[in-house]
Protein backbone atom coordinates (compact mmCIF):
# COMPACT_ATOMS: atom_id res chain seq x y z
CA UNK A 1 0.00 0.00 0.00
CA UNK A 2 1.19 3.65 -0.71
CA UNK A 3 2.36 5.34 2.27
CA UNK A 4 0.09 8.22 0.57
CA UNK A 5 -2.89 6.06 1.52
CA UNK A 6 -2.65 6.79 5.05
CA UNK A 7 -3.34 10.44 4.71
CA UNK A 8 -6.65 9.82 3.06
CA UNK A 9 -9.50 9.96 5.57
CA UNK A 10 -10.80 6.25 6.02
CA UNK A 11 -14.27 5.07 5.40
CA UNK A 12 -15.34 2.79 7.78
CA UNK A 13 -15.71 -0.97 7.20
CA UNK A 14 -19.89 -0.61 7.84
CA UNK A 15 -19.73 1.99 5.22
CA UNK A 16 -17.65 -0.23 2.70
CA UNK A 17 -19.74 -3.02 3.11
CA UNK A 18 -22.86 0.01 2.29
CA UNK A 19 -21.31 0.90 -1.18
CA UNK A 20 -23.05 -1.17 -3.33
CA UNK A 21 -26.45 0.65 -2.17
CA UNK A 22 -24.88 4.08 -2.02
CA UNK A 23 -24.29 2.97 -5.90
CA UNK A 24 -28.00 2.03 -6.32
CA UNK A 25 -29.20 4.76 -4.70
CA UNK A 26 -26.74 7.25 -6.41
CA UNK A 27 -28.41 6.01 -9.82
CA UNK A 28 -31.78 6.61 -8.37
CA UNK A 29 -30.68 10.32 -7.39
CA UNK A 30 -29.97 11.17 -10.87
CA UNK A 31 -32.89 9.94 -12.60
CA UNK A 32 -34.91 11.98 -10.26
CA UNK A 33 -32.70 15.05 -11.80
CA UNK A 34 -33.52 14.77 -15.17
CA UNK A 35 -37.02 13.91 -14.38
CA UNK A 36 -37.69 17.29 -11.82
CA UNK A 37 -35.82 20.43 -11.27
CA UNK A 38 -33.57 20.39 -7.80
CA UNK A 39 -31.34 22.67 -5.69
CA UNK A 40 -28.10 22.55 -7.38
CA UNK A 41 -26.99 24.36 -4.40
CA UNK A 42 -28.27 21.23 -1.93
CA UNK A 43 -25.30 19.51 0.08
CA UNK A 44 -25.06 16.15 -2.34
CA UNK A 45 -26.08 17.66 -5.44
CA UNK A 46 -22.37 16.98 -6.58
CA UNK A 47 -21.49 13.47 -5.89
CA UNK A 48 -18.60 12.69 -3.74
CA UNK A 49 -15.51 11.56 -5.33
CA UNK A 50 -14.11 9.42 -3.39
CA UNK A 51 -10.68 8.99 -5.53
CA UNK A 52 -10.29 13.22 -4.98
CA UNK A 53 -10.91 12.67 -0.67
CA UNK A 54 -14.38 14.25 -1.05
CA UNK A 55 -16.21 13.13 1.89
CA UNK A 56 -19.56 15.23 2.00
CA UNK A 57 -20.68 16.76 5.70
CA UNK A 58 -23.64 16.07 7.04
CA UNK A 59 -26.64 18.41 6.29
CA UNK A 60 -26.77 19.50 10.07
CA UNK A 61 -22.87 20.05 10.36
CA UNK A 62 -22.93 21.66 6.80
CA UNK A 63 -25.70 24.49 8.32
CA UNK A 64 -24.12 24.64 11.93
CA UNK A 65 -20.87 25.77 10.22
CA UNK A 66 -22.43 27.84 7.84
CA UNK A 67 -24.15 30.04 9.72
CA UNK A 68 -20.96 30.24 12.18
CA UNK A 69 -19.09 31.40 9.12
CA UNK A 70 -22.27 34.11 7.96
CA UNK A 71 -22.56 35.05 12.27
CA UNK A 72 -17.74 35.39 12.20
CA UNK A 73 -17.97 37.35 8.63
CA UNK A 74 -20.64 39.86 10.08
CA UNK A 75 -23.12 42.17 7.97
CA UNK A 76 -21.16 42.25 4.32
CA UNK A 77 -18.85 40.12 5.19
CA UNK A 78 -16.89 38.46 2.72
CA UNK A 79 -16.16 34.18 3.42
CA UNK A 80 -14.16 31.87 1.41
CA UNK A 81 -14.76 28.43 1.33
CA UNK A 82 -11.25 26.33 0.77
CA UNK A 83 -11.67 22.79 -0.32
CA UNK A 84 -14.85 23.11 1.73
CA UNK A 85 -17.71 22.45 -0.70
CA UNK A 86 -20.45 21.36 1.32
CA UNK A 87 -20.20 24.38 2.94
CA UNK A 88 -20.73 26.62 0.14
CA UNK A 89 -23.27 24.86 -1.08
CA UNK A 90 -24.78 25.56 1.98
CA UNK A 91 -24.08 28.80 2.21
CA UNK A 92 -25.86 29.57 -0.90
CA UNK A 93 -28.84 28.05 -0.54
CA UNK A 94 -29.45 30.68 2.87
CA UNK A 95 -29.74 32.83 -0.29
CA UNK A 96 -28.27 35.45 2.16
CA UNK A 97 -28.02 39.23 1.18
CA UNK A 98 -25.32 39.76 3.90
CA UNK A 99 -22.80 38.43 2.73
CA UNK A 100 -20.67 37.06 -0.25
CA UNK A 101 -18.96 33.54 -0.60
CA UNK A 102 -16.85 32.19 -2.98
CA UNK A 103 -15.34 28.84 -3.54
CA UNK A 104 -11.80 27.42 -4.25
CA UNK A 105 -12.04 24.11 -5.20
CA UNK A 106 -9.92 21.49 -7.36
CA UNK A 107 -13.13 19.47 -8.82
CA UNK A 108 -14.09 21.44 -11.82
CA UNK A 109 -17.36 20.31 -11.51
CA UNK A 110 -18.35 22.89 -8.94
CA UNK A 111 -17.29 25.30 -11.97
CA UNK A 112 -21.15 24.73 -12.69
CA UNK A 113 -21.39 27.96 -9.28
CA UNK A 114 -19.72 30.30 -12.12
CA UNK A 115 -17.69 33.43 -11.14
CA UNK A 116 -18.31 32.06 -7.57
CA UNK A 117 -15.96 29.22 -8.31
CA UNK A 118 -11.89 29.37 -8.25
CA UNK A 119 -9.56 26.43 -9.51
CA UNK A 120 -7.66 25.69 -6.09
CA UNK A 121 -4.82 22.68 -6.09
CA UNK A 122 -2.95 23.00 -3.04
CA UNK A 123 -0.02 22.01 -3.97
CA UNK A 124 0.32 25.37 -5.58
CA UNK A 125 -1.20 27.42 -2.69
CA UNK A 126 -0.55 30.98 -3.94
CA UNK A 127 -1.07 30.06 -7.66
CA UNK A 128 -4.68 32.29 -7.50
CA UNK A 129 -6.40 34.93 -9.55
CA UNK A 130 -5.32 38.57 -9.54
CA UNK A 131 -8.60 39.53 -8.52
CA UNK A 132 -8.06 37.85 -4.86
CA UNK A 133 -6.51 40.13 -3.27
CA UNK A 134 -5.03 39.49 0.01
CA UNK A 135 -6.40 39.78 3.26
CA UNK A 136 -9.83 40.30 1.53
CA UNK A 137 -12.09 37.85 3.16
CA UNK A 138 -13.48 37.75 6.80
CA UNK A 139 -13.35 34.54 7.24
CA UNK A 140 -11.80 31.43 5.59
CA UNK A 141 -13.30 27.96 6.11
CA UNK A 142 -11.03 25.28 4.75
CA UNK A 143 -11.25 21.84 5.12
CA UNK A 144 -7.86 20.28 3.62
CA UNK A 145 -8.23 16.83 1.22
CA UNK A 146 -5.51 14.98 3.24
CA UNK A 147 -4.60 14.44 6.72
CA UNK A 148 -0.81 15.32 6.11
CA UNK A 149 1.88 18.24 7.19
CA UNK A 150 2.13 19.24 3.91
CA UNK A 151 -1.21 19.47 3.01
CA UNK A 152 -2.08 21.38 6.18
CA UNK A 153 1.22 23.52 5.29
CA UNK A 154 0.62 24.16 1.72
CA UNK A 155 -3.46 24.98 2.15
CA UNK A 156 -2.30 27.08 5.20
CA UNK A 157 0.07 29.44 3.12
CA UNK A 158 -3.78 30.22 0.99
CA UNK A 159 -5.48 30.56 3.96
CA UNK A 160 -3.43 33.16 5.89
CA UNK A 161 -3.13 34.76 2.04
CA UNK A 162 -7.07 34.97 2.18
CA UNK A 163 -7.75 36.25 5.28
CA UNK A 164 -8.46 39.65 7.25
CA UNK A 165 -7.83 37.44 10.74
CA UNK A 166 -10.34 34.27 11.05
CA UNK A 167 -10.04 31.40 10.62
CA UNK A 168 -12.54 27.91 10.64
CA UNK A 169 -10.10 24.71 10.02
CA UNK A 170 -11.83 21.79 9.80
CA UNK A 171 -9.34 18.31 9.95
CA UNK A 172 -9.01 15.30 11.64
CA UNK A 173 -8.15 15.15 15.46
CA UNK A 174 -4.90 14.15 15.05
CA UNK A 175 -3.96 16.96 13.13
CA UNK A 176 -4.66 19.27 16.33
CA UNK A 177 -0.89 19.62 16.69
CA UNK A 178 -0.29 21.03 13.05
CA UNK A 179 -3.00 22.97 13.04
CA UNK A 180 -1.87 25.11 16.21
CA UNK A 181 1.93 25.21 14.75
CA UNK A 182 0.70 26.40 11.04
CA UNK A 183 -2.36 28.57 11.62
CA UNK A 184 -2.64 29.41 15.41
CA UNK A 185 -6.25 27.71 15.97
CA UNK A 186 -7.48 25.90 18.43
CA UNK A 187 -9.92 22.51 18.54
CA UNK A 188 -13.64 23.79 19.57
CA UNK A 189 -15.81 21.34 21.32
CA UNK A 190 -18.30 21.06 18.29
CA UNK A 191 -17.50 17.49 16.44
CA UNK A 192 -18.54 18.17 12.97
CA UNK A 193 -20.12 15.04 11.44
CA UNK A 194 -19.76 13.42 7.70
CA UNK A 195 -23.14 11.55 5.74
CA UNK A 196 -20.94 8.91 5.20
CA UNK A 197 -19.46 7.30 8.33
CA UNK A 198 -15.54 7.82 8.38
CA UNK A 199 -13.38 6.22 10.91
CA UNK A 200 -11.14 9.05 11.15
CA UNK A 201 -12.14 11.77 14.49
CA UNK A 202 -13.01 14.95 12.77
CA UNK A 203 -12.62 18.22 14.45
CA UNK A 204 -13.14 22.19 13.96
CA UNK A 205 -10.72 24.54 14.71
CA UNK A 206 -10.69 28.25 15.43
CA UNK A 207 -8.49 31.41 15.79
CA UNK A 208 -11.20 33.70 17.61
CA UNK A 209 -14.22 33.16 19.91
CA UNK A 210 -16.81 31.29 17.82
CA UNK A 211 -20.40 29.77 18.29
CA UNK A 212 -18.81 25.75 18.11
CA UNK A 213 -17.79 25.72 21.75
Amino acid sequence: MDDDDDDIPQLSSHTLAALQEFYLEQQQREGMKTSQGFNQYSVGSIEEDWQLSQFWYSDETASRLANEAVVAAGKGGRIACVSAPSVYQKLKEQDGKEFSVCILEYDRRFSVYGEEFIFYDYNQPLNLPENLLPHSFDIVIADPPYLSEECLQKTAETIKYLTKGKILLCTGAIMEEQAAKHLGVKICKFIPKHSRNLANEFRCYVNYTSGLD
